[in-house]
């Protein structure tokens, strides 16, 4: 057997002592310099002077398995944490501020230069590990907040803002940029240099986090990646009401999980073979002109078919909120074709999220009132409110990414068109308003003051659920945290490494290949048949060639569409 020359191989249970060359092996490792004075300047963190904040703890940590944390509704993958530095900190900028921050550093001869900051989701509240381990086993020294505040359990909860505007401030963006320049701060210290690249990465809230940086603060991040960003707060915290009460319009108004299938199934057959292939994937569901009125059940209710009140349910659902008294519309609606998956309108649209989340807000944040009803809701008065009081610190809406663009920042942004949280046409609403913004008033810094796509890429993935997850080609890096389960790790499969040969090289991502299964079955565990497609960056869409696999991404060509 050969000498260990791996120091978690020395520590603990792990202590080789029945093999003496593995043994003496461990005792120069343990004693050595390098070692040692890694841990000692990870130690000597925890007496850093910092800018009203403080470190309150830096440890050397050694490589140990990752624990379920509180509030993930999956179980953590079983890998282990690579050895790490561990700084955890606060910050108190205003005196209502308790902002709570994370980072881990890699060791220095496995720190690949780069500071990379993880966004949050929801509510925030909380710091969870999974999100840092993907980053750190690149060799990231990365970082995370909760946003200034702290909650438990898994319910959406923003009790904390109730008479705290400052923490409201600090939710919308004062954390993350504190995080950035703290966390920064840090990385120099231990390491004598700054990083050589920073980037933001984050999906959902984190999304929307993922564009505030981009918009407030464009010099703190060179590259950031932005997915399904819940960018437009205030309307879309008020979809999640106008869906509520949709449902309830009526006791019969209803929708239950046993008739999803059917919805699905109906939308599928009307809308899938629109992109010349037949695979159980609605490619743009805009092309998608599906009636629901050919589910009325004509006689007695059930699982195949659906009520009127239903129907005029799901027809709001999809048609999305508008305006009571001018019929302007507020938020967009949600996408017929992957209704049924176990992690889209079960729990988002008929399940309790998107009504937890459209009450806390209105409720707590809006009203700061826990006995706000959501029946007496007047969307146009209501939603006057809301903007007024709070999408100036919330909603990252503003188009005008020109200081980010001159600063050399790329913005890589990806949304899923079987996302049941967060409405996908609104992506394409931001990105279309900031190219528009960027015609009408082009950027003097720039070689190309009105080409978005010199800065700015989004990429529209069909089946993909909220962030992660979905029937078809759904995996492309965005759910690192699993370290890609073995799926090929370069630019062109993974978004993150194709933001950063960008950033780096000046080599936009055209398309990424996606990968993923079609007819998979958790029930059966059936494993469904391997599938590949690129995604390609907006406006162009998959055209498969006509001739070979259409499981297979080589068979397949980015085309503009000449609609878009």
């Amino acid at each position: 057997m050969a000498a260990s020359k791996n120091p978690s191989d020395c520590k603990g249970e792990a202590m080789p002592v029945r093999n003496p060359m593995m043994l003496a092996t461990c005792v120069l490792i343990l004693a050595s310099p390098t070692f040692a004075v890694a841990a000692q300047v990870c130690e000597g963190l925890k007496d850093l002077k910092l800018d009203h904040a403080t470190v309150i703890s830096a440890a050397w940590v050694e490589p140990a398995p990752l624990k379920q944390t509180p509030g993930l509704p999956f179980e953590v993958p079983k890998v282990n944490v690579p050895r790490h530095c561990e700084v955890i900190g606060i910050a108190r900028p205003t005196s209502d501020s308790e902002i709570g921050f994370v980072l881990w550093l890699p060791p220095q001869d496995l720190w690949n230069g780069k500071y990379l900051q993880e966004g949050n989701g929801g509510w925030a509240g909380s710091i969870q590990p999974i999100t840092l381990l993907g980053p750190l086993a690149r060799g990231y020294a990365v970082a995370a907040t909760d946003d200034g505040h702290r909650t438990e359990g898994m319910m959406p909860d923003a009790s904390w803002a109730v008479g705290h505007p400052e923490k409201l401030i600090d939710f919308g963006y004062r954390a993350l940029h504190q995080t950035a320049i703290l966390s920064k701060a840090i990385l120099e210290d231990s390491s004598g240099k700054p990083a050589t690249r920073a980037f933001f990465s984050g999906c959902s809230d984190g999304g929307r986090e993922a564009l505030m940086e981009a918009e407030r603060y464009p010099e703190d991040f060179d590259g950031i990646l932005a997915g399904a960003p819940a960018n437009d707060w205030t309307r879309h915290f008020t979809g999640f009401i106008w869906n509520e009460l949709a449902l309830h319009a009526k006791p019969e108004s209803s929708i239950s999980a046993a008739q999803l299938p059917a919805i699905q199934k109906a939308a599928i057959a009307a809308c899938d073979a629109l992109d010349g292939v037949k695979d159980g994937l609605i490619e743009d569901p805009r092309q998608c002109h599906f009636d629901p009125s050919v589910l009325l059940c004509h006689g007695a209710p059930g699982s195949d078919c659906l009520t009127q009140p239903q129907i005029d349910a799901l027809v709001k659902i999809y048609s999305g909120p508008k305006s009571p008294s001018t019929g302007e519309q507020i938020y967009p609606g949600y996408e017929p074709g992957t209704e049924a998956d176990p992690s889209a309108w079960r729990i988002w649209i008929i399940g309790p999220i998107q009504s937890a989340f459209g009450n806390s807000y209105y409720s707590q944040a809006v009203f700061e009132d826990p006995h706000w009803d959501w029946h007496t809701m007047d969307l146009d008065r209501d939603l006057r409110l809301a903007d007024e009081k709070t999408a100036a610190i919330l909603n990252a809406y503003n188009p005008d990414l020109r200081s980010f663009r001159a600063h050399g920042g790329k913005l890589i942004q990806y949304h899923g068109w079987g996302d049941a949280a967060i409405a996908p046409r609104d992506s394409i609403a931001f990105y279309q308003k900031v190219q528009a913004f960027l015609k009408r008033y082009p950027d003097p810094r720039s070689t190309a003051p009105a080409d978005i796509q010199a800065f700015y890429r989004l990429f529209m993935v069909p089946g993909l659920q909220h962030c992660t997850g979905g029937p078809g080609p759904t995996s492309f890096g965005n759910d690192g945290f699993l370290l890609q389960n073995g799926l090929p790790d370069d630019a062109g499969h993974d978004i993150l490494l194709a933001l950063e040969r960008w950033v780096a090289d000046g080599v936009a991502p055209d398309k990424i290949i996606a990968t993923g299964r079609l007819g998979a079955d958790p029930q059966s565990k059936a494993p469904g048949v391997l599938i590949t497609r690129p995604l390609c960056a907006y406006p162009a869409l998959a055209h498969y060639k006509g001739q070979g696999d259409t499981n297979s991404a080589e068979n397949f060509e980015c085309v503009q569409d000449p609609g878009r």
